[in-house]
């Protein structure tokens, strides 16, 4: 059985980073996921999520309202009682991973300012390796020679 999610769709507010009592960090979301319509109006589902632990620690740091993510994950059902004995059921996506689909800059709604953080410094050349061997031309591979006579009866569709 298959239990897989993939959602493309906008923040409907700032992501807020709670922990457990273990420590574990978690974000509760809600992803608004436009739906494909022949009419006018523009309709949308709104899609509660749960991201835990770095994913949850990367969304509350660096996302906001209205930003464009993509994410994939299980659908999930669960229940509890409320504080009037009610039983309450909840459907949700469980997020395994994120992909922020926009920069910061492009989203003016976002209210954070973007400091990009340093990049580490690495060795294009770790191991010492160099290179001597001339560059090939590859240029002149396809455009000398004889060439194919194809009939569409030789193709396999």
């Amino acid at each position: 059985m298959i239990n897989r999610v993939v959602l493309v769709g906008r923040l409907t507010k700032d992501p807020l980073l709670k922990k457990t009592q273990s420590g574990t960090s978690v974000v509760s979301f809600t992803l608004a996921v436009n739906r494909r319509v022949q009419t006018q109006m523009q309709q949308a589902d709104f899609i509660n999520c749960v991201a835990w632990n770095k994913t949850a620690d990367l969304m509350a740091q660096y996302l906001a309202k209205g930003a464009l993510i993509g994410i994939e994950g299980r659908i999930q059902s669960r229940s509890y009682d409320d504080m009037n004995g009610k039983r309450v059921y909840v459907t949700e996506v469980i997020t395994d991973s994120v992909q922020f689909l926009e920069s910061r800059s492009s989203n003016s709604s976002m209210g954070k300012e973007y400091i990009p953080e340093p990049q580490p410094e690495f060795d294009a050349n770790p191991m010492g390796y160099e290179d001597n061997s001339s560059p090939q031309d590859f240029s002149s591979d396809f455009s000398s020679g004889a060439t194919l006579d194809i009939a569409s009866d030789d193709l396999p569709f």
